[in-house]
């Protein structure tokens, strides 16, 4: 590589259209004379992001990025300029004359390309050696020719290739074409021999899907093996690298984005070979999460080029429930999602090879359903008769329409499960209702992984009886609030007012929630307990009372004030002795903001109370993982872990910090 001349660079601009250019990443819609879209660079529901392709520039509104059409490549793409530069003119067919650069200028051109070039030459030799190999052409070959039904033209465009089961063939020809041991390492291909230092093939012996990034570019591999060893896994993908992450790739992408456009809709099947039957069929919007689950960041990936997602099914119930989680991920970004299933045993791989493109979309179109039916009609199976399956089922719809950000479309699913369920809608909406007053949006995953945690600390930790607090609560909790602050605030709400409701709009209705219910309802979904032995036994001594008198029914407070345990009686004076904790907060004053009745007191302050709590809790998590961290006792697979969790739980706490933003302001 070296650098380009001035005239080259001319001629790369004066080709170069910004719509076309931006247009390969994301889906320009005209707006007047200019065109918008959702910004690229950042998270957002309503476009911010114009390309003026009179004046040959982009800007965003929303985060400030600007530019070209070739420093859009060079930061989407995370490339040096004269790395981008070639990017365009390779798009627009200009050759480059670049000069040799001198030596400083090699070893200033940073790593990350070193693994693209690498990537690139070894995509080359799996393709050429399983065409040209003896061992390439009677293993690999047949495999995608016979067992699979691959054209020539397919092979070809999805560049599969083959790698050879001798062990380290790969390895020695990447040496001696000159490529380094560091990046082979790096970008996963070879593995070091801790016995003797050796290197070899990680993907020996296997026939290769190399992974395109949306741009077009391998970033990484994945590997079948075609023998029957039951200690190897099928399926073998590149390791996590600086120029990989398997959670913002989407398989199929770089082939699929122009078709997604045209037809305005994804379809979302789940490996290699039913992404490529599909297109050998004539199906071309097709991608595929390539055996991971599905990741947000795949989902706003997809989301830049199209609102709807239709994900195929086979039929292996197993499998399905084990989706069902990326449904819900799917509604809360505010996408479209439908469901097909094919018949048994069917899988989009053998149905695409049995049938035409048009009838392939013709089933697709016949039999897809939208989620509430999909679910209503799987679920209904198994809870049939069984009062209690039924219950945990409409528990489960819920818990999808909860996380559809648009009021409107939440109101008309309540309505279609209502039918469906035979249910009371007021019911539903009130169950919507319940669980979006202090919904944080994290999703399910990370209060799952909450609920796990929590349980698993409970076991093998007795929680030793804790000092009382000495709280003021003229102040009322803030972020950052200590864990007792907030378990004697919650407290307060629950001794208080358990027995009454304020107002939350869900939609066009306005649902009375009951503070004790939302308290209770919510702590439990999370699987959170008091930690402070005095009031955990306060928690559920209201708890078993309330029960016992019924929701709306005061709890009386002598049950506190008289209570048998002495420190139960100290906090239950000091909490209903407290200065009725609605002297204005400091943060009201800030905002100028009046606050007339009890009841607009507590719509803002039980919800933020939980929310609070529970980001409370995420935090203690966080840093019990760095601890794990920072032990050094971890094997890389649980160091992974632990820094995906840490992952997780910090996007939970964003959104809790915009969720309480909310509820204050």
């Amino acid at each position: 590589m070296g650098l380009i001349d001035r005239a080259t660079v001319d001629r790369i601009y004066a080709a170069a259209d910004i719509v076309e250019v931006i247009g390969d990443y994301v889906t320009l819609k005209r707006k007047g004379v200019n065109y918008q879209a959702c910004c690229p660079f950042h998270n957002e529901k309503t476009p911010s992001f114009v390309v003026s392709p009179a004046k040959g520039v982009f800007k965003c509104f929303g985060c400030g990025k600007a530019g070209n059409a070739v420093t859009f490549v060079m930061e989407h793409e995370g490339v040096s300029y004269p790395e981008a530069l070639r990017m365009v003119a390779k798009r627009y067919g200009i050759e480059v004359q670049e000069r040799e650069l001198t030596e400083e200028e090699i070893r200033r051109n940073d790593d990350r390309e070193s693994m693209f070039a690498l990537n690139g030459w070894v995509y080359d030799y799996f393709a050429d050696y399983l065409r040209n190999s003896p061992e390439g052409q009677s293993v690999g070959m047949s495999y995608f020719r016979q067992k699979r039904g691959f054209t020539e033209a397919t092979i070809r465009k999805f560049g599969l290739g083959y790698c050879s089961a001798k062990g380290d063939a790969m390895t020695g020809a990447a040496l001696a074409a000159g490529y380094k041991e560091e990046f082979l390492l790096s970008t996963g291909l070879s593995i070091k021999s801790e016995r003797d230092g050796h290197l070899f093939d990680r993907f020996r012996d296997r026939v290769m899907f190399p992974v395109h990034n949306i741009s077009g570019r391998i970033v990484a591999f994945g590997g079948r093996i075609l023998g029957t060893n039951k200690n190897v896994g099928k399926y073998l993908n590149s390791p996590e690298s600086e120029i990989y992450s398997k959670k913002r790739e989407l398989y199929g992408l770089y082939f699929a984005k122009k078709a997604i456009q045209q037809q305005d809709y994804a379809i979302m099947v789940e490996g290699y070979t039913d992404v490529i039957s599909m297109h050998q069929a004539g199906v071309e919007n097709v991608v595929s999460s390539s055996g991971t689950s599905l990741t947000t960041e795949q989902i706003r990936l997809l989301n830049r080029f199209t609102k709807n997602i239709t994900v195929i099914y086979d039929g292996d119930a197993a499998g399905i429930h084990a989706s069902i989680r990326g449904i819900d991920m799917i509604l809360a970004e505010g996408m479209n999602v439908r469901i097909v299933l094919l018949p048994e045993p069917e899988d989009p791989d053998s149905f695409a090879r049995a049938h035409s493109a048009a009838e392939v979309q013709e089933y697709i179109k016949a039999n897809e359903v939208d989620f509430i039916t999909f679910k209503a009609q799987l679920l209904m199976k198994e809870a049939q008769n069984d009062p209690i399956k039924r219950a945990s089922l409409i528990g489960d719809m819920v818990q999808s329409i909860t996380q559809i950000p648009d009021a409107i479309q939440r109101s008309v699913y309540v309505k279609e499960c209502a039918r469906l369920m035979d249910i009371d809608e007021r019911v539903l909406v009130e169950e919507v209702a319940r669980k979006r007053v202090v919904q944080t949006g994290g999703g399910r995953e990370a209060s799952d992984f909450i609920r796990r945690q929590q349980m698993r600390q409970r076991r093998e930790e007795q929680v030793a009886a804790a000092p009382e607090p000495q709280v003021d609560f003229t102040k009322g909790v803030a972020a950052g609030s200590a864990t007792q602050e907030l378990e004697k605030e919650l407290l307060k709400y629950l001794l208080k007012f358990g027995h009454r409701s304020f107002d939350f709009k869900e939609g066009r209705e306005v649902i009375a929630m009951n503070v004790a219910d939302v308290i209770f309802s919510n702590l439990d979904a999370q699987g959170l307990q008091f930690e402070t032995e005095t009031y955990r036994k306060m928690f559920d001594t209201y708890r078993e009372r309330r029960t016992e008198l019924g929701e709306g029914t005061e709890v009386p407070a002598h049950l506190f004030v008289n209570h048998p345990d002495p420190a139960v009686c100290n906090a239950a004076v000091d909490i209903l002795t407290s200065d009725d904790n609605y002297l204005p907060s400091k943060l009201w004053e800030q905002k100028e903001i009046h606050v007339e009745s009890d009841e607009e007191k507590l719509s803002a302050g039980v919800p933020k109370a939980v929310i609070l709590y529970k980001s409370n809790a995420i935090k203690r998590l966080i840093e019990e993982q760095r601890k794990r961290l920072a032990s050094g006792e971890l094997s890389e697979d649980e160091e992974l872990e632990a820094v995906n969790l840490i992952a997780t739980l910090n996007q939970e706490m964003v959104s809790i910090s915009h969720k309480v933003q909310r509820t204050i302001l």
